[in-house]
């Protein structure tokens, strides 16, 4: 699983650092993957932009759209069959309520105990812990307890790029309110193995992540965390014939 801290850098003729190493965790030189932008209730042209972007690599890109109605007759067997699952940033409250409706939550669980790569920004990103700090409910920052929880703790995105983000999330920690979790700077991805953080992940040199837990006398502390530069990965150009370029996933490992 990869929780990214939003603010990706997006280059115009590729596919974004992050998504490329989701990519590259599956181990395949043509990986499946699925895009859901139910965050901003699937606006066409969040789809294209990623279409875009991923139109010169091997990737089999499709997408899940949930509104007005689903895109596909069956969206369980459509995320069942994809080797990454990437959930784009957004309201990460009404993505998650729309989620359940259909019933889409219990289907990425079980993706995820199947080993099925689980990735996603912002929104994509809290979603899969047992909340964070999102904008869903207006402009003013608040907690958001109501996630998916299959990561323990909390997730902090734009922890650098937006001034509330980081004092909040202390305070929200120090307070209670939420547990204590990971805050990552923009262009960040937390990869988690199961449940277990098994690194971090940067787009940049300079992004940063914190682990963030509850102190004594109502304060929380803050600890930064060894951040790894993605710089270059393996190569999924189809003018290279797809033949991967780079690390490989470990035989045996889970990965999720």
């Amino acid at each position: 699983m990869l929780a990214i801290g939003g603010g990706m850098l997006m280059p115009r003729d590729t596919a974004p650092l992050q998504v490329r190493y989701a990519m590259d965790l599956t181990g395949r030189a043509s990986p499946k993957l699925c895009v859901l932008n139910t965050a901003v209730g699937d606006a066409p042209e969040s789809y294209l932009r990623f279409y875009d972007r991923l139109a010169e690599t091997t990737a089999r890109v499709r997408h899940l759209a949930l509104f007005p109605m689903p895109n596909v007759a069956d969206p369980e067997e459509l995320l069942m069959s994809q080797d990454v699952i990437f959930v784009g940033g957004g309201s990460v409250a009404n993505m998650i309520a729309v989620w359940r409706v259909h019933g889409i939550d219990e289907i990425l669980r079980k993706a995820w105990q199947a080993g099925i790569v689980l990735a996603g920004s912002s929104a994509g990103g809290i979603c899969w812990f047992e909340g964070g700090t999102t904008d869903s409910f207006g402009i003013k920052l608040r907690a958001f307890t109501d996630g998916l929880a299959m990561l323990p703790g909390s997730f902090c995105p734009h922890y650098n790029s937006e001034a509330e983000r980081r004092p909040l999330y202390r305070r929200l920690v120090a307070d209670g309110a939420l547990s204590g979790g990971i805050a990552c700077d923009d262009g960040v991805g937390a990869h988690y193995t199961d449940e277990t953080l098994a690194e971090l992940v940067a787009d940049r040199p300079a992004g940063n992540a914190y682990r963030v837990e509850r102190a004594v006398a109502g304060e929380s502390a803050e600890t930064p965390l060894p951040v790894r530069h993605l710089g270059a990965l393996r190569s999924y150009s189809r003018r290279s014939g797809g033949r991967p370029r780079g690390r490989r996933r470990a035989a045996g490992r889970r990965v999720r």
